[in-house]
């Protein structure tokens, strides 16, 4: 998807939703890394299966609403769109935010 689709807060909207579930993935429940938290001992490929990412059920970056965003770790977010669907219903995530007014997020 183009960068573009994205609204320019993008990183601030999302870093808000990884918080808000204490950079746990919403599917799996494994633990993520957050930004700049280093493992020596992990390879690459190990530290991005760590990676936690922002999924947007109906598919469009444009639309930030929360019950539209949901944290999944790299693994169940490629599952997710690997087969266009997962085992987490919009709407079945509870999350709570605090971003600064103007962020772009409805609630």
């Amino acid at each position: 998807m183009s960068s573009s689709r994205y609204p320019s807060n993008w990183k601030e909207i999302a870093t808000a939703v990884k918080e808000s579930v204490g950079w746990r993935c919403q599917k799996c429940g494994k633990l993520c890394l957050k930004p700049g938290e280093k493992n020596p001992e992990m390879t690459l490929s190990q530290r991005r299966a760590y990676t936690l990412q922002v999924h947007h059920w109906n598919l469009n970056p444009a639309d930030n609403r929360i019950e539209n965003l949901a944290p999944l770790c790299t693994a169940c977010h490629l599952y997710y769109h690997q087969f266009r669907r997962g085992n987490i219903s919009p709407g079945q995530l509870s999350i709570e935010l605090k971003i600064q007014k103007n962020s772009g997020v409805s609630r």
